[in-house]
């Protein structure tokens, strides 16, 4: 089977993932080099003691690989974040994330102002989210409510402003606010909504979602660094 040449390999996924975390943390080479000796050492010492010193290595180095793994990925996604915050379309970039079961759609409504809302279709319902001047995004977001509403009846739907500030919430935790929204809909309910959402889309032009040196998606560098680990 011929290997796909758009496809990174291991050792690259690592050094990407590695890449984009140091920038935004110069500590975290040390920070993962302590915490996988201090695992290993206390998985080794506690087997080599009660049984031998060959299945302390053994056991030693996956138990300091584990959690050093995990420390990455969060700190990986906690950077790749970093990088993203305050740019244009970073909302869009952040519910890029959302898995199987969610229709993330970018840019439904735009003002020449860069001022963007975004929406994304699941089992709460409509989730509209907006990203740009607060003031102004209201104002989009409001109007895209009422848009919204007139084609899907009493469908639940929710208005969020992407950011910081008061009433904001922060890129970072968009994507998880979004899941945590009360399931208000079937699954067969929500296939209905997007159906009749295609009539409004096929009324307007799509929105022109600003494009820049970010990632596409905030947590690649964890995705690569958690799937460079597993062997995948």
């Amino acid at each position: 089977m011929a290997k796909d040449p758009d496809k990174p390999g291991r050792i690259r996924q690592i050094r990407q993932a590695y890449k984009i975390t140091k920038q935004a943390d110069p500590w975290i080479g040390l920070v993962l080099l302590g915490i996988f000796l201090v695992s290993a050492f206390a998985v080794f010492a506690v087997v080599a003691l009660l049984f031998h010193w060959l299945p302390a290595i053994i056991l030693g180095i996956p138990s300091g690989l584990l959690p050093t793994m995990v420390v990455f990925g969060r700190r990986a996604e906690r950077a790749a974040y970093a990088q993203v915050e305050g740019q244009p379309g970073a909302a869009a970039a952040a519910l890029g994330t959302l898995r199987k079961g969610w229709d993330v759609k970018p840019g439904v409504a735009f003002t020449k102002n860069q001022d963007i809302v975004h929406r994304v279709i699941g089992r709460p319902g409509i989730v509209l989210v907006g990203e740009g001047n607060p003031s102004r995004v209201r104002n989009l977001l409001a109007v895209e409510k009422k848009k919204h509403a007139r084609v899907v009846d009493e469908v639940p739907i929710y208005d969020v402003i992407a950011g910081e500030g008061e009433d904001a919430v922060a890129i970072r935790k968009l994507s998880k606010h979004v899941t945590k929204l009360p399931r208000n809909l079937r699954p067969a309910e929500v296939t209905d909504v997007l159906q009749r959402i295609r009539a409004l889309d096929a009324m307007r032009p799509q929105a022109p979602v600003p494009k820049g040196p970010m990632p596409r998606n905030p947590k690649e560098a964890a995705r690569q660094a958690r799937q460079a680990m597993r062997g995948r």
